[in-house]
């Protein structure tokens, strides 16, 4: 008997594991490599939504999460967490006074710097200046999870798989996988919870996101710049060009559409030369309610999900995972924001009874998710 089964090494998966690791329990982690969201996701930690110059949902929870990095680059001997600032690029006077308006304002005067930045970057047109926001930065994702998995390859239980559903028997006592009992199953899989028959009744519509990667060796920028698209430095004159938002298309497969977007875009304030030298895609887990996906199945018990971090992955995962473990172990109390329980009417609506592995009646969606 182990303590818990994890399928899905995303964001949310590697932070679950982190508690499990923590608090001494026993696991195994199934992966498949389905999802790319948390490996090509641009990384960045902000705690302002600066098209509108307002707070993300849960910001101060969320900023103070962020050591949660640190302790993992200790933990990994690795270099992944680069405290970057960011700057908004004003193209009006308009947002000028708007940003003195929002910085103002309590909730966000910790996050935004009161005065307007004159900085000149080079290459960078600007006739109106920045505001700058504070407590940002930068996770390299994918660094992040390739070290992650070598971790628990070389000290844990990983299988490179996929979970085979039909096969998972749900009884009072446990949950029985290819022969190995677990007390506790956590789905942490991204988009890919649209094709799990427990929980694809839940809204999770998923968004496209496409990131160019640039070398402009003229650039030569140490912040991010947030304009009609973000400039993020990683490195060696290279540059992480982001992102689109495509509601549609569900494939990881990058488009020329998207490509010629980012250009057109960035070509409107960036004066050097560069080059093209990387085009990503992957399906980001975006909620109809924009808030996460954390809690327990409506009829089998054992059955957890944590999902639905959407674009801001980086700054929800840790206080999602310790929320959802908490509410397992400790019988805490889930937000009401992120509970599923949101949804539960949904569930029942679209459900319907079908006899499960070892005799026991059970009942899952029936996979229209509406």
């Amino acid at each position: 008997m182990k303590d818990y089964l994890v399928v899905g090494l995303g964001l949310a998966g590697l932070a679950f594991c982190e508690q499990l690791i923590r608090h001494g329990k026993t696991f195994v982690v199934y992966e498949d490599d389905s999802q790319q969201s948390s490996q090509v996701a641009g990384g960045l930690y902000n705690p302002v939504i600066l098209k509108r110059f307002t707070p993300a949902w849960d910001a101060q929870r969320q900023i103070a999460g962020i050591p949660f990095y640190e302790r993992l680059e200790e933990k990994l001997q690795k270099t992944f967490d680069y405290k970057v600032p960011v700057f908004r690029r004003f193209i009006s006077v308009e947002e000028q006074n708007n940003w003195y308006d929002a910085s103002d304002k309590p909730i966000l005067e910790e996050f935004l710097a009161p005065e307007i930045s004159k900085h000149q970057f080079d290459h960078v047109e600007s006739h109106y200046g920045y505001g700058e926001v504070k407590q940002t930065g930068r996770v390299d994702t994918r660094t992040l999870l390739n070290a992650y998995r070598s971790y628990l390859q070389q000290n844990f239980d990983y299988s490179k798989r996929s979970v085979d559903y039909q096969s998972l028997i749900h009884t009072d006592t446990s949950v029985e996988c290819e022969g190995t009992h677990y007390q506790q199953l956590v789905f942490c899989e991204g988009f890919g919870l649209k094709n799990n028959p427990f929980f694809n009744y839940l809204p999770l519509k998923g968004t496209k996101g496409e990131l160019l990667t640039i070398k402009a060796p003229d650039l030569k920028l140490d912040n991010v710049i947030k304009s009609s698209v973000f400039i993020i430095p990683l490195g060696n004159d290279l540059y992480r060009i982001g992102a689109t938002y495509k509601w549609k298309d569900k494939t990881n497969t990058p488009t020329q559409e998207a490509k010629e977007e980012l250009l057109t875009k960035l070509r409107t304030f960036l004066r050097c030369d560069f080059e093209v030298v990387n085009h990503q895609a992957g399906v980001r887990p975006t909620v109809t309610d924009r808030r996460p996906l954390v809690g327990q199945h409506p009829e089998l018990k054992r059955f957890y999900v944590l999902n639905g971090m959407g674009s801001r992955g980086v700054m929800i995962a840790p206080t999602m995972a310790k929320e959802l473990y908490d509410y397992i172990e400790n019988n805490s109390p889930l937000s009401e924001e992120v509970d599923i329980g949101r949804f539960k009417k949904k569930y029942f609506v679209n459900s319907f009874p079908f006899q499960g592995k070892g005799g026991t009646d059970q009942s899952v969606g029936n996979g229209t998710g509406e």
